[in-house]
């Protein structure tokens, strides 16, 4: 959405739960199994906006460079870079060992090699408005209006990669590792139009073997990618992955506990009080069967109020007043609502937007814990009082959130807030 965000709460989520008791035939088949309860729409690359979509796509697409596990920028289809001076040229070296998955859209079948020209098309293709690719804005600080370049890329032979930039933009070789900038043959996307998406053709790990909408998707081992581990063995490991799309998550549980899935990432409020205790720790009477791993899931969640003077409803220009956005924020208790509703899976992000585990994070409070009797204060300093009531606020959600609503919306209540919540179905709420 493009439209101002202001941050009233937030908070970071981290869980992944692996099934144990399939253990042995898991090996055996050497197949990844996981559900997707809210569906797969696409897998073409220029529109993996979600995580849904990032997950396969991520496993079939490769890009320029890619993040390790420490979130630093490291090497992927370019083996090495080097960016001028003045921040505006970056010169990509490219393998001459990566080639495309097979597939009937090349001469005889066979896949053939990524070359630094799939970049200058790919990277096109993203700023092509008739692509209407969400990443677009990734790559707007390339130079699209020198004439020396293509959309502001250069290929000067087909393992090197030029890109210049309008101005210097540091983030810019982090962007690069999202899926948007992954390459794509030119050959597929003439040859399937609109339908790329749903036979996409990458240079990664895996490639598409089977989709059979709301049942399954099969991902097949790629035996001629590149990369290897550390001790020179061919990657992928894995054989194949299978994904599922089991919409209800109570019978996408029921799967996981009978060892028919092998992880799940989250757990839904309706599955959280059979897995995990109170405090958060593992049911002990799954201990034999479910390994559980918490670390910085990387992700904020937040309620975001428009502050855009020229798109806000006239009844809702209240919320331009930063007394009642500060009201707002300080009027549920974020740690009892992350303690009783999400068994402590996360923490109250009072020290601001950044999630921990990411350049920039910090404990330093903003000022905007729990204190309804502030909160009030600050109503009133505002103009607001119980003989001139704040308007009534609605907040757009899904049924994921609407417990965690529920709460704010009787906590806002104590404090004269009345808060309105609109359930919105996921999928469309996603797609904003």
């Amino acid at each position: 959405m493009n439209q101002s965000l202001s941050k009233v709460f937030c908070f970071i989520s981290s869980l992944l739960i692996i099934s144990c008791s399939s253990e042995t035939e898991r090996l055996s088949t050497n197949v990844f199994r996981y559900n997707e309860s809210k569906g797969i729409t696409s897998l073409d690359p220029a529109y993996a906006r979600n995580l849904a979509l990032i997950w396969p796509v991520s496993q079939i697409f490769n890009g320029l460079v890619q993040f390790s596990d420490s979130l630093t920028v490291e090497p992927s289809i370019a083996k090495r870079w080097s960016i001028s001076p003045d921040g505006l040229t970056y010169t990509f070296y490219l393998r001459n060992d990566v080639y495309f998955h097979d597939s009937p859209v090349f001469k005889s079948g066979k896949g053939r090699r990524a070359t630094a020209q799939d970049f200058v098309y790919s990277f096109g293709r993203i700023l092509n408005p008739t692509t209407a690719s969400p990443g677009m804005w990734v790559l707007s600080v390339l130079d699209k209006e020198n004439p020396n370049y293509e959309n502001g890329c250069y290929a000067p032979n087909d393992s090197t990669l030029v890109l210049k930039l309008k101005k210097p933009f540091p983030p810019f070789l982090g962007l690069l590792c999202m899926p948007y900038c992954y390459v794509v043959p030119h050959e597929a996307v003439s040859f399937y139009g609109k339908d790329f998406g749903h036979n996409p053709v990458g240079t990664g790990p895996f490639y598409l073997k089977l989709w059979r909408d709301g049942e399954k998707l099969v991902l097949r081992k790629n035996p001629n990618y590149f990369e290897v581990d550390e001790l020179g063995n061919r990657l992928p490991y894995l054989e194949a992955v299978s994904i599922s799309f089991i919409p209800d998550k109570q019978s996408e549980f029921l799967e996981f506990v009978n060892g028919k899935i092998d992880f799940l990432s989250g757990v839904n409020a309706a599955s959280k009080d059979e897995l995990l205790t109170r405090s958060g720790r593992l049911n002990p009477k799954y201990s034999d069967k479910v390994k559980m791993v918490t670390g910085p899931y990387l992700n904020t969640e937040y309620i975001g109020i428009l502050i855009d003077s020229a798109k806000l409803p006239s009844n809702q220009r209240f919320l331009l007043d930063e007394r009642v956005r500060k009201a707002i924020a300080m009027s549920f208790n974020k740690e009892k609502m992350m303690l009783y509703l999400r068994s402590n899976l996360g923490y109250p992000a009072n020290g601001g937007f950044v999630p921990s585990g990411m350049p920039g994070f910090t404990d330093v409070n903003y000022g905007l814990a729990y204190n309804p009797l502030q909160a009030m204060q600050l109503l009133e300093q505002a103009g607001y009082s119980s003989k001139n009531a704040l308007p009534e606020i609605t907040v757009s959600t899904t049924d994921d959130y609407l417990d965690l609503f529920e709460y704010i919306q009787n906590q806002l209540s104590l404090v004269g807030i009345k808060l309105n919540i609109d359930v919105l179905p996921g999928a469309a709420y996603r797609e904003m």
